[in-house]
């Protein structure tokens, strides 16, 4: 039978998260419905990744022994990362980079972060529904501010592609929308890699791991909100670039 309250639990970090980011937004406020289409989108690049995913995942089994180091490295970094990563940047390009409403630096942040957290929100569902309330608990601490992280990082390189964009530089805008992809990639592969290492020790790392993560990207979402510029206005701070 359907219950509510593990669903209910699933969904609200992510709307939580959103809101936050959404809030820090002080130059320009992005329409609700554009908001709402990134969620949506979001949602459907958990069916790309997992297609993509069951692909790599196939061949990758046809070659190596399951489970080995190699095996594990190429899973998360090669494949899982670079699905679920690449499904939400194409997505999230697809939708904005022409958009009229792209016209601040921090967009990239609201726009990515939007896209991140459908994702988040979705896979939660499914991990609640098939195992419990104390799931959702979890990953309401780990998981889904992981990729509402990884949105960040992702946000700020995009929104940084775009400013060069429109200043007419296309290799630096090609620079960003690089780092916009594989600096989420190498992020979340090392995310999920990590938690495959047994040991005290390697748990440990994880920990630290997650907290650096999320005190990173906190920081940059406030320092991003700040120095929030319309792009097509004011010279690009190469803050970004270094």
């Amino acid at each position: 039978m359907f219950n509510l309250i593990p669903v209910t639990a699933a969904v609200i970090p992510a709307v939580i998260l959103l809101v936050k980011v959404y809030r820090a937004d002080r130059l320009e406020k992005e329409p609700p419905r554009l908001i709402v289409s990134l969620v949506i989108l979001g949602i459907i690049s958990t069916t790309i990744a997992g297609f993509l995913e069951g692909l790599g995942i196939s061949f990758l089994k046809s070659v190596l022994t399951e489970n080995s180091l190699l095996y594990n490295l190429i899973l998360y970094f090669g494949i899982v990362a670079v699905s679920e990563e690449g499904a939400k940047y194409v997505l999230l390009k697809k939708r904005t980079w022409n958009s009229p409403y792209f016209n601040c630096s921090f967009d990239g942040v609201v726009y990515s972060v939007s896209v991140s957290l459908g994702f988040a929100l979705w896979e939660n569902i499914a991990y609640v529904l098939q195992y419990g309330f104390s799931t959702a608990v979890v990953r309401a601490v780990t998981a889904v501010p992981g990729h509402a992280c990884f949105g960040v990082f992702m946000g700020v390189w995009y929104g940084a592609a775009k400013r060069w964009n429109n200043r007419g530089e296309a290799a630096k805008s090609g620079y960003c929308r690089k780092k916009a992809f594989l600096i989420p990639v190498l992020m979340h592969g090392a995310y999920d890699f990590l938690t495959t290492l047994g040991g005290d020790y390697i748990s440990l790392i994880w920990v630290v791991f997650v907290i650096i993560l999320f005190v990173l990207a906190y920081n940059r979402v406030r320092i991003s909100a700040r120095n929030d510029e319309y792009i097509d206005y004011r010279q690009y701070d190469s803050f970004f670039i270094k």
